[in-house]
């Protein structure tokens, strides 16, 4: 049995300790506030600001875990090598989860040192840095901060009086201490996906069929598996994904984000060290393993005979129509009357207007028309809650 320390208790955590529990592991979940997802299913949990390296080194002393597998960005992740060097395993590495907590990092590795096709890009800290990068770039641009999730912060900007706006909403929706943005050009692009990759202790790199998703300010809404692409711009996916995460070094499943333009060239856009929101449709038995177990057995070395899809499945996200501390009430009856459908609640103690609260998944035979079964899930997930998977926050 190992111990294992997860840093960030979100509902990708939550689904990443149920296979680690499956397994028969011990996990302490940690997250700064009390009761978050993964703590209802974990062993013990810690609550505390990630973001105070004193704290997050009391808690890895206090519990002297094998593994520390990080699931957000607002973590001192500096002090992630120090723990390395002292033998513990982090996931998929200290490099890894240091260079992708900040955009920074992680695009000028793609980019400058790897030689990927990404947007044109640029930083600032300053609204003058800011404004003489939009007049550089040109409108229409994407403004993101360099640590954030869920698109908090992102905005798309058409001309110059929103720059403001923009500039300010990127700044106050940054994670951790990190007050600068990255300001990119507009790719006309015809789809998004997400390529999960898995790198292996011992045994070669995999790749989950890819994932198409659509996303509203920055967060995904849907996604679904199998995404129809053509086999050469796959192969260029495979042949990114597989060098810039060999480049981070590590095991673990990756989430690689790219955007798919209508002339068919596939360009990279971002990397998540972890299970990835979109690879929710996973549970919905599209693979013969989920992204959850996929992680898992990454990072406990355990072999992966192969990753192979099983059904068409699509998931729509359930969003939270109020502002509440108590339980909401959903309804279930209307989406679990149709076959092939399930519902994943992920058991956040408080809701806010637009926040994510659950899934639905309906799948289908591998040939099954996946837009038939987006409409179907779209559907479906009004009624848990009442409120479009498409609202704004």
């Amino acid at each position: 049995m190992k111990k294992i320390l997860l840093l960030g208790s979100g509902e990708l955590g939550k689904e990443f300790v149920i296979a680690a529990k499956r397994a028969g592991q011990y996990v302490i979940a940690c997250d700064r506030y009390d009761n978050a997802p993964a703590m209802q299913v974990a062993d013990e949990r810690e609550v505390f600001n990630m973001l105070d390296g004193d704290a997050l080194e009391a808690v890895v002393k206090k519990h002297r875990p094998d593994i520390i597998v990080p699931e957000i960005e607002a973590i001192r992740t500096e002090k992630l090598f120090a723990f390395e060097e002292q033998g513990v395993q982090v996931v998929p590495s200290a490099r890894a989860v240091n260079y992708t907590m900040n955009r920074r990092a992680i695009r000028d590795l793609a980019s400058r040192e790897l030689g990927l096709r990404t947007a044109k890009y640029f930083y600032a800290k300053t609204f003058d840095e800011f404004k003489a990068a939009a007049d550089e770039i040109g409108f229409p641009c994407v403004v993101k901060p360099l640590m954030s999730s869920s698109g908090h912060g992102q905005s798309y900007v058409h001309n110059d009086s929103e720059l403001e706006q923009a500039f300010r909403e990127a700044m106050e929706g940054s994670r951790g201490d990190v007050r600068e943005v990255i300001i990119e050009e507009f790719i006309d692009f015809e789809s998004e996906f997400t390529l999960l990759t898995v790198t292996q202790k011992n045994g070669p790199t995999l790749f989950c069929p890819p994932i198409g998703h659509v996303q509203k300010g920055g967060d995904y809404r849907e996604s679904w598996q199998p995404y129809k692409i053509s086999d050469e711009a796959l192969r260029q996916a495979q042949h990114m994904a597989d060098e810039v995460t060999r480049a981070l070094t590590g095991a673990g499943i990756w989430g690689v984000e790219f955007f798919l333009t209508r002339q068919g060239e596939v360009i990279f856009s971002e990397l998540s060290p972890r299970p990835h929101d979109t690879g929710m449709v996973t549970l919905g038995h599209t693979t013969n393993l989920s992204e959850f177990e996929l992680h898992f057995r990454a990072v406990m070395g355990l072999p992966i005979a192969g990753i192979h899809l099983e059904h068409a499945g699509v998931s729509a996200v359930i969003l939270s129509p109020t502002e509440s501390t108590e339980p909401l009430d959903y309804n279930f009856i209307d989406a679990l009357k149709e076959d092939r459908t399930r519902i994943r609640i992920f058991g956040k103690p408080e809701a806010h207007v637009g926040r994510r609260m659950g899934v639905v998944l309906c799948y289908g035979d591998t040939d099954a028309d996946t837009d038939a079964l987006r409409d179907k899930a779209k559907r479906l997930a009004k009624t848990v809650l009442g409120t479009d998977p498409y609202m704004k926050k």
